[in-house]
């Protein structure tokens, strides 16, 4: 992975069709996503269960761009192995999942990876201040974690003080939770630069109607250029 600022959408496959996560993967990579984001989730750090590393592993065999990983699991560093194993290219922890969370940083380094620390909508950006030379990413939660589909919870403030803190440092900010053509634009002014869009990217298409991801990924695309 090269770093730059360019605007990337991540969709996250949470939204996609579980029975077809293959085709799935390979249809938003070919209308235009740059990433594509996996949700970890345990049923402890947030009530809802999704992927082991298993699963990521038949992801990674169908992902041909950028494999973003997010452990919404505690704890998380007994797990960074097997994740990391499994073909992440960017692995999150969450800071509040655990005591140590430059231990949890250091320990995704180790294997390789890039390194992501998020950030639930409770938590301030001075939580990161500190954590900035060790991270590739911070993911901004604008859902409460656990859920796809919730309502957008403004964090524009936080992204703007993340943006001046990071400087430049080769940092990603990524937004994840209630991303769509209305709440995109006011994040990437203020600093944003990777949005993870789930309902938003796959509503009204699948693997038989490919294109309606393309349209939607557009949507979004365009809103930003229009109002930057």
């Amino acid at each position: 992975m090269t770093f730059d600022r360019s605007v990337k959408i991540a969709p996250s496959i949470l939204s996609a069709d579980f029975a077809d996560f293959g085709r799935e993967i390979q249809a938003i990579e070919a209308q235009g996503a740059d990433w594509v984001h996996v949700d970890v989730m345990d049923g402890h750090f947030v009530p809802n269960l999704t992927f082991g590393p298993p699963a990521v592993a038949a992801f990674r065999k169908h992902v041909k761009t950028v494999m973003d990983v997010h452990l919404m699991i505690a704890p998380v560093d007994p797990y960074i192995e097997a994740f990391a194993t499994a073909g992440a290219d960017i692995i999150t922890a969450h800071v509040e999942a655990g005591p140590h969370i430059h231990r949890t940083l250091q320990a995704i380094r180790a294997t390789g990876k890039k390194a992501g620390v998020a950030l639930n909508p409770g938590t301030p950006a001075e939580a990161v201040k500190h954590l900035l030379d060790l991270t590739d990413l911070v993911c901004v939660m604008t859902v409460n974690p656990g859920f796809g589909g919730q309502k957008f919870i403004d964090m524009t403030g936080k992204v703007a003080e993340l943006r001046a803190m990071i400087g430049d440092r080769p940092v990603h900010i990524e937004i994840d939770g209630g991303v769509d053509p209305t709440t995109a634009p006011a994040l990437v002014r203020a600093g944003a630069d990777v949005l993870v869009a789930g309902s938003a990217v796959f509503k009204g298409g699948s693997v038989d109607q490919p294109q309606v991801y393309g349209a939607n990924m557009t949507a979004i695309r365009e809103a930003i250029r229009a109002a930057l």
